[in-house]
């Protein structure tokens, strides 16, 4: 057993759940690449590869009554949020079997079972939501927090210096988690914000906030436990700026003409999951088989997922207006029709 302090405490089989969860998380999106190019998941994708540390080690602090609401990025978020692969993957294949019935796709995970509150497509559009479902919890009596996840990109947006105002102003129980990737979409972060230190804007609406290496998994997760045990204890907002990098292109349609092909395999060199491998062979908590086992599992999950989505259903035509409001006057021409 090894202490890590910030009352987090990481055994053997802790750390192997990390790492599983990681690689489930990596091996899921490289499936997805592939039926991407294979023309069975359409729409736009956007990989989350790279980044894997900060969902799973942040989903540790959560309760199942937490809310998370997050990004269009959002699939290593799902998993690690408890959703499984199956209705994950025929949600990416548009399958009624999916989340949100095939719905949403890649960019609108929903799982209301988990509190999963999306896969959100516009730019800290979670925000405002986050905000919002903080407020009702705080109303009803429900000592959760609200995880919001969003980009860099996000803080160059209006509502999120209304979101995190209100946040603060109300005492709202928002973990606000930014996964700084320094490009949002495509544009360095220098070159977007006149203030890149990004805990500087949190600490300017009175919210205690702090940085932390969004590459390490086991960094995130003590920061992470740290800021949930704080909103949960008081009430309050917190702001955590998982410094991180994604190594794919912004989405599959991106030719990522900003940044250096030298810079992504400089970053390579941090990669969370050979990193947790690395600190797990000095510690000697990883065994000779561990990898080689959690891979074939992992295989074995994604393959079956891939099999249920393939064996899945289109909605059907009759369906296609199930769930959508009619206005009032609408309803009248229809009948009249």
């Amino acid at each position: 057993m090894t202490d890590h302090g910030d009352k987090v405490r990481l055994d053997r089989e802790h750390l192997l759940h990390l790492m599983r969860e990681m690689m489930r998380i990596r091996r899921f999106e490289e499936r997805c690449v592939e039926l991407y190019s294979g023309t069975k998941i359409r729409g736009f994708l956007h990989l989350y590869i790279g980044e894997e540390a900060n969902a799973v080690g942040v989903m540790q602090a959560l309760n199942p009554k937490d809310a998370v609401i997050t990004t269009y990025r959002e699939h290593g978020h799902a998993l690690a949020r408890g959703i499984a692969a199956r209705p994950l993957m025929a949600e990416m294949y548009g399958k009624i079997e999916g989340t949100s019935r095939g719905r949403g796709g890649s960019m609108h995970v929903f799982d209301k079972a988990t509190r999963f509150y999306g896969g959100n497509a516009i730019v800290a559009g979670g925000l405002p939501l986050a905000v919002g479902i903080a407020l009702a919890d705080k109303m009803r009596g429900e000592r959760n927090v609200t995880a919001c996840f969003f980009g860099d990109g996000a803080t160059a947006e209006g509502v999120f210096h209304e979101s995190l105002n209100l946040a603060a102003l109300w005492k709202l129980p928002v973990m606000f988690v930014c996964e700084n990737n320094r490009y949002a979409m495509g544009t360095a972060i220098e070159r977007a914000e006149s203030q890149i230190d990004l805990v500087r804007h949190a600490e300017s609406y009175a919210i205690r906030a702090e940085a932390v290496d969004g590459m390490d998994v086991v960094a995130v997760e003590i920061a992470a436990r740290r800021a949930a045990s704080l909103v949960r204890e008081t009430g309050e907002p917190y702001f955590l700026e998982n410094r991180t990098y994604r190594f794919r292109a912004h989405s599959m349609y991106d030719p990522e003409l900003y940044r250096t092909k030298a810079e992504v395999e400089e970053w390579k060199k941090r990669d969370p999951i050979p990193f947790l491998e690395a600190w797990m062979h000095n510690t000697g908590t990883l065994h000779s088989d561990d990898l080689p086992r959690l891979e074939a599992a992992i295989a074995a999950e994604i393959d079956d997922a891939v099999a249920f989505a393939e064996a899945g259903h289109w909605e059907p035509v009759e369906d296609l207006c199930r769930d959508v409001m009619t206005p009032p006057d609408m309803r009248k021409k229809e009948a009249a029709a």
